[in-house]
């Protein structure tokens, strides 16, 4: 049993892809994340696969520094023998990943490292689209999908998305928007005053894509908006091709999760991101 670590995304993809076909869902992150650095290729990118004997994968990771790795579902073990085989595991300061999995690595990292601790920064839950159920009643408005026009508005508002989950919102989100109006995966949701609510979905890797980021300005919230946007996007990716709609939520927020279910979708998961110190 071993982990094989390249920077080559598509080397990645080839060697994992009968583990990642096999539960698509759980793999969401690696598959998008990765499918987003066979277009863009990213410095300082580690992949991984752990094999079985035979050669069975059964685990993967995706680590871009200065990002925390992202834990694929995987054997505890494995987990624990990423510590040992990461040559960056010095410089993780965090994890994400299912519970178990992303526990058992923090804990080697910080039981062999001097000292260091983790802590539970994050509880997320995957979700998955059932029978889809559009908001009832529907707020006013309509959903359309962004154009390059909207790229400014829609810049701006990643960037305070980003803010409001803990992550860096003084970058020029730009590249990260740009190719999503132009795929048409960006869709904004649309009163006589304007947009008012935008959600986006991820290119359809094997079979699943993956909404986020949903996001609507705080003075405007609470009025049906990001409802109705997540349910558009949602029909979009069906209609595109999509086996498996996914979405993210933070266990934190009742609110999110309430409605997610409201509009089909379905547990999966959980997950948890832990900063390690």
């Amino acid at each position: 049993m071993t982990w094989h670590i390249t920077e080559d995304a598509g080397a990645f993809r080839a060697a994992a892809h009968d583990h990642f076909a096999a539960d698509p869902a759980r793999n969401t992150v690696l598959l998008t994340l990765s499918e987003g650095a066979r277009r863009r290729p990213i410095e300082s990118a580690r992949y991984g696969w752990w094999t079985e004997p035979g050669g069975k994968v059964t685990g993967a990771f995706l680590f871009t520094l200065p990002h925390e790795p992202a834990l694929g579902p995987m054997p505890v073990e494995a987990a624990r023998a990423l510590v040992r085989a990461l040559p960056d595991a010095a410089e993780v300061t965090g994890v994400r990943g299912e519970r178990e999995t992303a526990e058992a690595f923090a804990a080697e990292l910080c039981g062999g490292s001097g000292g260091r601790a983790w802590t539970t920064t994050r509880r997320m839950r995957l979700y998955r689209l059932g029978a889809p159920t559009p908001p009832d009643p529907a707020p006013p408005g309509r959903a359309r999908t962004a154009s390059a026009e909207d790229i400014p508005l829609a810049v701006a508002w990643m960037r305070n998305f980003a803010r409001d989950i803990g992550e860096d919102g003084d970058i020029d989100y730009t590249p990260n928007i740009e190719p999503r109006v132009a795929d048409g995966r960006l869709h904004l949701w649309e009163t006589d005053d304007g947009p008012v609510s935008m959600a986006s979905v991820s290119p359809i890797v094997a079979g699943q894509a993956r909404v986020s980021p949903v996001y609507t300005p705080p003075e405007l919230r609470g009025r049906g908006y990001a409802g109705a946007v997540t349910g558009a996007v949602s029909r979009a990716a069906l209609d595109a091709g999509a086996e498996q709609v996914l979405l993210f939520t933070d266990l934190s927020n009742p609110t999110s999760n309430a409605l997610y279910q409201r509009l089909g979708y379905r547990p999966v998961t959980d997950h948890v991101g832990l900063t390690i110190s």
